[in-house]
């Protein structure tokens, strides 16, 4: 087990983990830590966590520093020019017509880099936007594509469960999540049933298809035959979770059995 620091970059952001190394740290202190991007102004919001040295998938940076007046100042500075930055490099996308939406502009705290992210439905030519964002603010730009998912990572919120977004709480990977998922639970296809605040697909859906897919893998299909007691029917819907049959039977009517009890 190895001791680490969570520190959250953003209100409501995702948490990061960082090796404390010496020094005492406490929850809501400001610290100053590196990170790839450079070095970052952050806030703790768990001071003393444990977690598996096989979670650990690279090298923990080191918290280089407890914040100071001087710091928290520098950080307020960086986040004044970051919103002009991000107002400047909208107008100049909107001159130009990039099919673009940027989210929002980053400075890193020793304004090093400058970073825009953004959403745009295909890839996109930034070249020459990012040569006249670098003219203008004479540091190193970077632009990056997010995508719905990501947004909502980073934004946070509620889902239609009334718990805190998954994306935004645990989930390290947004990985692929297909409507036969939907459908192997038997679950309406219905948009607002089935998709989460981001516009696409609950990642919850995929939780537990592995064990919907095992228990409906081992029933018959609607549309096989099935003898039931009152003779032998059609299945026409299954309840995989319960593990359960609609089965019409000619001359009686539609009735609900036990995969147990059929044969």
């Amino acid at each position: 087990m190895t001791k680490v620091v969570g520190i959250r970059f953003k209100p409501h952001g995702q948490i990061y983990y960082f090796n404390p190394g010496k020094l005492k740290l406490k929850d809501n202190l400001t610290v100053i830590v590196e990170t790839e991007h450079g070095l970052q102004f952050g806030s703790v919001v768990n001071k003393d966590i444990e977690i598996s040295d096989s979670k650990i998938q690279n090298n923990l940076k080191e918290v280089i520093r407890i914040a100071t007046k001087q710091d928290y100042l520098k950080h307020k500075k960086n986040l004044k020019d970051a919103t002009f930055a991000l107002k400047k490099c909208r107008q100049i996308v909107e001159r130009n017509d990039i099919k673009m939406h940027v989210i929002d502009a980053t400075y890193t705290f020793d304004r090093d880099k400058l970073i825009f992210r953004f959403l745009a439905d295909n890839r996109i030519d930034f070249r020459d936007l990012a040569k006249e964002l670098a003219s203008i603010y004479r540091v190193r730009i970077e632009l990056r594509q997010i995508g719905v998912r990501d947004k909502a990572k980073e934004v946070g919120g509620f889902g239609p469960c009334g718990q805190k977004l998954c994306c935004a709480r645990f989930l390290k990977d947004l990985n692929a999540v297909s409507i036969n998922m939907a459908k192997n639970q038997n679950i309406a296809l219905n948009p607002t049933k089935i998709n989460g605040v981001c516009g696409r697909l609950m990642c919850c859906l995929k939780y537990e298809d592995e064990i919907y897919e095992e228990i409906r893998n081992s029933m018959k299909q609607p549309g096989e035959k099935i003898n039931t007691e009152y003779g032998e029917g059609t299945i026409t819907s299954l309840d995989v979770l319960n593990k359960k049959y609609k089965v019409n039977v000619p001359n009686y009517g539609t009735i609900e059995i036990n995969i147990n009890e059929s044969n």
